[in-house]
């Protein structure tokens, strides 16, 4: 059985890990970090302490309306994606313990095209 970080559990909802192959279950926020166990099998499990998160980065949808996932930037170890049944209550919960200045929108699809795209047109006028 694996060992919560976590002294306190603050908040628990239903969610999933897009590492590897797909995987379900339930994400804790507590004091010390943020967790995720997996349903089927408890060998999977994520345990991110509180200050090992760089960034946490939302996808919004229609203006914020929906929230389809949301990644977690670790000092060391990468990134983690997540999806949460009420993504917006998760990261609230994850507010109140990361600094909200670390807690950044995604781009938009235009927005990524638009960087691309410059960052074509630059890497020319430097050979030419």
């Amino acid at each position: 059985m694996v060992e919560s970080i976590n002294a306190k559990v603050e908040y628990v909802t239903d969610g999933t890990s897009f590492m590897g192959p797909v995987s379900y279950g339930k994400i804790m926020i507590g004091d010390r970090g943020f967790e995720f166990y997996d349903d089927r099998d408890v060998r999977k499990f994520i345990q991110i302490p509180w200050d090992e998160i760089d960034l946490v980065i939302a996808s919004l949808v229609f203006g914020g309306y929906w929230i389809p996932r949301f990644t977690i930037r670790t000092r060391h170890n990468g990134e983690f994606i997540f999806a949460a049944k009420d993504a917006k209550a998760t990261l609230r919960a994850v507010r109140n313990h990361v600094d909200p200045k670390h807690m950044v929108r995604a781009l938009t699809f235009t927005q990524k095209l638009k960087r691309g795209w410059q960052g074509i047109r630059a890497s020319h006028k430097q050979k030419g």
